[in-house]
């Protein structure tokens, strides 16, 4: 059943977290990973879930893989993203991660997935103002 599969990925504070930041456009593993302050194999274990289940969909950007809500949703999922969408603007966390989301895609030089692009870590870190080396690996 549609909707139990659809609980089922919305029960979990980080699932929840991740489909609250592809409402706002396709995101890599990078991205939120940066956000949500958790680790690369964290972020991707839980996408996989997302995606095993028609969540999220994903596509290969040179060695990134970008991750998208589904472009054909159903009605019930489609529900539950508004209903998400409309809760997020109460819920700190969820302000929070959108609030660095767009803080994050600000202060880079091209404000789409420019770590899919060709951009290194290193660009990107300097660019975040981050200054130091980050180890990330592509997912």
């Amino acid at each position: 059943m549609e909707l139990i599969r659809i609980y089922e990925c919305l029960c979990d504070v980080t699932r929840l977290r991740i489909l609250n930041l592809l409402t706002q456009g396709p995101l890599c593993v990078c991205h939120l990973q940066d956000v949500l302050a958790e680790p690369q194999v964290k972020i991707s274990k839980h996408l996989g879930y997302l995606k095993s289940r028609r969540m999220v969909q994903s596509r290969r950007e040179g060695n990134w893989v970008v991750y998208s809500l589904p472009v054909e949703r159903s009605a019930e999922l489609q529900s539950n993203l508004s209903c998400l969408q409309d809760c997020s603007a109460e819920e700190p966390t969820l302000r929070r991660d959108l609030a660095r989301l767009r803080k994050l895609l600000s202060e880079s030089d091209d404000p789409g997935l420019a770590c899919c692009a060709g951009a290194t870590v290193n660009q990107r870190s300097a660019r975040a103002g981050r200054g130091k080396q980050k180890s990330l690996s592509p997912s």
